[in-house]
C-alpha cells in the first residue's frame, strides 16, 4: 500500500503545486487578466481528461504487463522534457488570440509532465485492485483518491504561504522538476510491482483466467466480509450504462461550473482579496476528501435538507448581507453543501472497481465541461455572469433526479413544482445583472458595466464599473462634465503630477489602463496622449459612453494591447516614446497585476521617460500595501518616491480616496516643485525584497 499512497500523494502534490507556477510564468505576456487564471484551469482540466482517457483505454485494452511496460516507458521519454519553463518567444502567441494563446503555451511548457502526473490517481487505483485482488471490491482503492484529494489541497495551501515567498520562479521550476523525476521513479516501482504481480506470457484483458487475480476470482465465495460483493461479484458486474455515465458527468459539471463562478463572483463582486480563490478550491477540493475517504461522511439527509438553504443563501448573501465577512462565509458554505451534494451522490454511485477507470473518465469529463461552459464559452455568448444562476438550477434539478426513485407520485409532483419556481425566481434575478445598466459588456478579460446614477452632492453621473469597483465617473451637468473626478481629481496624486509638468510646452503623456478616459480631461491643445488599453470593450465604451476623449484638445492615441508589451514592441520597431509623465492605471478589480509593478517592468517605464519625467503608479487598495514595493523599486532605479493619500474632504466634492506613489528623479526632494510640496518621501522599508518577474511576495504587502 505504502508504494502506491506514495506515489498517488506525490503526484497530486504536483498536480496543483504546477498549476500557480507555471501560471505565473505566463501570466505577464497576457495582461494579467484573472480570465488567465481560469484559462490555466480549463486547459489542466482537459490535460484531466486526456490523462484519465488514456488510463481507461489501456485498462480495458492492454494486459497488465503491456500496460506497467507502456506507462514505464511513457514516464522515461517524459523525463526529456524537463525543465518546465515557458520560453519568452511564445510571447507572440498572447497578441492575435489570448485564449488559444494560453492552451498554446502551457502545452508546449509543461503538457507532458502534466499528462503523466494526470494518469497516475485512477492508475494506481486500478493497479493497487490488480495486485491485491482480495481488496477488489472494497473501499481502499477509491480512498487513494481521498488521498491524492488531501495532497492537492496542501499543494494548493503550500504555494502562496511557503513556495512563492521563499523561491523565485526559476528555482520553483527546477525544485519541481527535481521532484517529478522522484515521481517518475516511484511510478516505474509501482509499473514494477504490477509487472511482478504478474508472471510469464501477458495477456489481454479479456482473458483473466490466466492471471492471478483472476484464479482470486474464480475461488472467490458468493458473500465477502461484512456482506460485501466477492471478486467473482464484481468480474460479473453489469457494465455501467450511458443513464449512469450521463448522471455522473451532470453531477462533476456542476460542481466545476459551481466552483469557478462562485470563486470568480467572491473574486470580483463580494471581496477581492488576494489568495480568497483558495477558499472556495480548498471546499470543493475537501468535499472529494470527505466523500471519496468514507461513505459515511457524506449524511445525505442532512445535505439534502441542507440544498434549498445553500441555494437561496447564495443570493441573500449579494443582495441582502452587508457585511463582506458574512458574504463569504456564506457563499463559502453554499459552495461546500453543493460539492459535497454533487460528490456525495457520485460515490453513492461509483462502481465496482473494474470500471472505476470508467468512472473516473465521466468525472473528468465532467469537470472539463464546466471548465469549458465557465471559461470559454460563457464570455462568448452571455454579457453578464449567468452561468451561477445556471449552476443553481442544474444543482436543484439534479437533486430532483437523485430523489426521483424514491419519492411518490405526489413528492413527485411538488419537486417539479418547486423546482419551476426556483427556476422563475433565479430568471428574475439574473436579469439584475444588466436591469438598470445603460451598457453590460464581457470578454476574455472582464465584464464592463456603464449606469448613471444620482449624487447627493453633486447631482447625476455616469459611472463604469467592474465588479464593485469603479473605473472612472463624469458628472452629467454639461458645464461640469470635462471636471477630473474620482481617484483623478485635481487634489489626488496624479492631479498634483501633471500640473508639475508646467504649462511652458506641450506635454506628452502616456497611460496605462483607460478606464472612462478620465484623465483625458487634463489635455490641452498641443498636449499628446497615449492611451494603453488591453481590453477593446473598455476602449468602445469610454468612446460611446463618455465624452472625455472627444472632448479633449490633445491628441489622443489609443494602443489596444497589453502596456508592458506594447511598449517593448514600440521600442523595438524604433517608435520607443519620451513621456514626461507615464500614469499607471491598470488596476482590475482591486488589484494591480503584479507583472506591471516588477522591476523589469518598472525599468521598462523609466527608460521611456523624458529627462526629468514622473513615473505615477495608482496603488489605491483596500487589502495590499504596495507602498514598500515601490519605495524598493525607486531604490533600484536610484529614484525617490513621493506618496500622496488623498481622504477627500466636503472641499473636494469630485474627488474619491485615492493613493498614488510618484517615482521622481532624486534632485525633486531638494528642488521640490509647489505642485509636489505634498507630497510625503518614503524611504525603502529595511529588509524588504523588490519585486521582480520571478519573484513577489503578495503576503508580505496584505494590509
Amino acid at each position: 500500500m505504502l508504494t502506491f499512497a506514495s506515489t498517488t500523494f506525490l503526484s497530486a502534490f504536483l498536480l496543483f503545486l504546477v498549476q500557480p507556477l507555471i501560471a505565473r510564468q505566463i501570466l505577464p505576456w497576457f495582461g494579467g487578466s484573472s480570465s488567465v487564471w481560469s484559462m490555466c484551469m480549463l486547459f489542466f482540466q482537459a490535460e484531466l481528461l486526456i490523462g484519465y482517457a488514456y488510463v481507461h483505454l489501456v485498462n480495458e485494452r492492454l494486459a497488465p504487463r503491456q500496460q506497467a511496460l507502456l506507462h514505464a516507458l511513457l514516464l522515461l521519454a517524459s523525463l526529456a522534457t524537463l525543465p518546465i519553463t515557458a520560453n519568452p518567444a511564445w510571447k507572440d502567441l498572447a497578441m492575435s488570440n489570448p485564449s488559444l494563446g494560453v492552451g498554446l503555451v502551457l502545452a508546449l511548457a509543461v503538457g507532458v509532465p502534466y499528462l503523466m502526473i494526470s494518469t497516475t490517481g485512477p492508475l494506481m487505483q486500478a493497479w493497487f485492485a490488480r495486485v491485491f485482488p482480495s481488496d477488489g471490491h472494497s473501499s481502499r482503492p477509491y480512498r487513494l483518491y481521498a488521498l491524492s484529494n488531501l495532497a492537492s489541497m496542501l499543494a494548493l495551501l503550500a504555494y502562496p504561504v511557503l513556495v512563492e515567498p521563499v523561491f523565485t520562479l526559476p528555482m520553483q521550476a527546477m525544485l519541481w522538476s527535481g521532484a517529478y523525476v522522484a515521481f517518475a521513479l516511484l511510478g516505474m516501482v509501482t509499473a514494477w510491482r504490477l509487472w511482478r504481480s504478474y508472471p510469464g506470457v501477458p495477456v489481454s484483458a479479456g482473458a483473466a483466467a490466466a492471471t492471478p487475480v483472476a484464479a482470486s476470482i474464480d475461488s472467490g465465495s458468493s458473500q465477502g466480509i461484512c456482506g460485501e460483493p466477492t471478486p467473482r461479484d464484481i468480474a460479473a458486474a453489469t457494465h455501467p450504462g450511458w443513464r449512469a455515465c450521463l448522471l455522473w458527468v451532470s453531477l462533476a459539471a456542476t460542481a466545476s461550473v459551481l466552483l469557478l463562478s462562485l470563486t470568480r463572483q467572491l473574486t470580483t463582486d463580494v471581496a477581492p482579496v488576494p489568495f480568497l480563490w483558495v477558499l472556495p478550491l480548498a471546499l470543493y477540493l475537501l468535499s472529494f476528501i470527505l466523500c471519496f475517504d468514507a461513505p459515511r461522511y457524506y449524511v445525505r439527509p442532512f445535505f439534502l435538507w441542507a440544498l434549498p438553504v445553500a441555494l437561496g443563501a447564495v443570493y441573500y448573501a449579494s443582495d441582502v448581507a452587508e457585511s463582506v465577512a458574512v458574504q463569504v462565509l456564506l457563499v463559502n458554505a453554499a459552495l461546500f453543501v453543493f460539492c459535497m451534494v454533487c460528490h456525495g451522490e457520485l460515490t453513492r454511485r461509483k462502481p465496482a472497481v473494474r470500471h472505476l477507470t470508467l468512472f473516473y473518465l465521466m468525472l473528468s469529463i465532467g469537470g472539463a465541461l464546466g471548465g469549458t461552459v465557465v471559461g470559454l464559452v460563457a464570455p462568448v455568448l452571455f454579457n453578464a455572469y449567468y452561468e451561477l444562476p445556471l449552476g443553481l438550477f442544474a444543482c436543484a434539478t439534479l437533486a430532483v433526479i437523485v430523489l426521483w426513485a424514491s419519492a411518490g407520485r405526489r413528492v413527485r409532483a411538488v419537486f417539479v413544482c418547486m423546482l419551476l419556481a426556483y427556476g422563475l425566481w433565479l430568471g428574475d434575478e439574473s436579469l439584475d445583472a444588466t436591469r438598470g445598466y445603460r451598457l453590460v459588456m464581457r470578454n476574455f478579460y472582464s465584464q464592463t458595466r456603464v449606469e448613471d446614477r444620482e449624487d447627493s452632492r453633486y447631482g447625476a453621473k455616469r459611472v463604469m464599473v467592474h465588479g464593485s469597483i469603479v473605473h472612472g465617473e463624469q458628472l452629467l451637468d454639461p458645464a461640469k462634465a470635462q471636471t477630473p473626478t474620482a481617484y483623478y481629481c485635481t487634489d489626488s496624486g496624479i492631479g498634483h503630477a501633471i500640473a508639475s509638468l508646467g504649462a511652458e510646452r506641450p506635454r506628452s503623456i502616456g497611460v496605462v489602463g483607460l478606464g472612462a478616459g478620465t484623465l483625458a480631461t487634463y489635455g490641452r491643445a498641443g498636449d499628446s496622449l497615449r492611451l494603453y488599453e488591453i481590453n477593446d470593450q473598455v476602449l468602445e465604451a469610454a468612446r460611446s459612453q463618455f465624452s472625455f476623449l472627444s472632448a479633449t484638445p490633445a491628441t489622443v492615441t489609443p494602443v489596444l494591447g497589453d502596456a508592458r508589451l506594447m511598449l517593448e514592441r514600440e521600442t523595438a520597431a524604433g517608435n520607443a516614446q519620451a513621456f514626461d509623465l507615464l500614469a499607471m492605471d491598470a488596476f482590475s478589480g482591486d488589484s494591480i497585476p503584479v507583472h506591471l509593478i516588477t522591476m523589469e517592468a518598472m525599468r521598462g517605464y523609466v527608460a521611456r521617460l523624458a529627462p526629468g519625467g514622473i513615473l505615477a503608479v495608482h496603488i489605491t487598495n483596500h487589502y495590499l500595501d504596495l507602498r514598500p514595493v515601490m519605495a524598493a523599486a525607486a531604490e533600484q532605479l536610484d529614484r525617490a518616491v513621493l506618496v500622496f493619500d488623498l481622504d477627500p474632504t466636503d472641499a473636494m466634492p469630485y474627488c474619491r480616496h485615492s493613493i498614488w506613489a510618484l517615482i521622481v528623479p532624486r534632485s525633486v526632494l531638494s528642488e521640490r516643485p509647489p505642485a509636489l510640496a505634498q507630497g510625503v518621501p518614503m524611504l525603502p522599508v529595511a529588509g524588504f525584497r523588490p519585486w521582480t518577474d520571478s519573484f513577489s511576495n503578495l503576503l508580505g504587502v496584505l494590509k
